[in-house]
């Protein structure tokens, strides 16, 4: 496995990419989620809040790395993800977005924790290759996912969070992000 920067580029993310055999579509999605995160992440840098854009930007290109071999072999690729990031990284900040990305057991803190907050807002913003509102994101998961009562309520739970994160970002960044697309492409309802 490749031993890449603590904060790796655009082109050792790819590379870590090729070494775990991502799929495409996985990539497409990972690059718009990436292109969502940097966006938020600089009108939040522009606001006064103390962010690494280019570490945020790290994380939403990697919060998906270990989906293709979890879609093979089973397992949680939010765990996975995590340790191999953190393995070939050494930054547990990265890690610790790509661990929290589906969800966060903590308080809503974006001065605390902007970086895996923000990945979980951008990831539920992009279905796929689409940037979508929340609500369209979320129907998809139900319909995909939705299999049992308890995955539909930590779907809702999921949902309810996602919401919370986007209202305390715009608040941050000064403007309805609901329909945004963040220069990232057309918005798909």
């Amino acid at each position: 496995m490749p031993r890449i920067s603590t904060i790796p580029t655009d082109a050792q993310c790819r590379e870590l990419w090729d070494a775990y055999g991502m799929l495409s579509n996985i990539r497409v999605h990972s690059e718009l989620v990436a292109c969502v995160a940097t966006a938020l992440a600089e009108m939040a840098l522009q606001a006064g809040l103390a962010v690494n854009v280019a570490e945020v930007r790290a994380a939403a290109l990697l919060h998906d790395l270990a989906k293709t071999y979890t879609i093979s072999h089973g397992g949680n690729h939010c765990q996975l993800g995590a340790a191999w990031v953190q393995e070939a990284t050494g930054n547990p900040a990265l890690a610790q977005g790509v661990l929290c990305h589906v969800s966060w057991p903590h308080p809503i803190d974006l001065r605390a924790d902007f970086l895996p907050l923000t990945l979980i807002y951008s990831d539920k913003r992009v279905k796929h290759n689409q940037i979508v509102p929340l609500e369209s994101r979320f129907d998809d998961l139900l319909v995909r996912y939705g299999t049992t009562e308890y995955i539909r309520t930590r779907i809702r739970e999921s949902f309810t969070q996602a919401e919370a994160i986007e209202r305390a970002l715009a608040e941050t960044v000064g403007m309805d992000i609901h329909e945004s697309t963040f220069g990232c492409g057309r918005l798909v309802e």
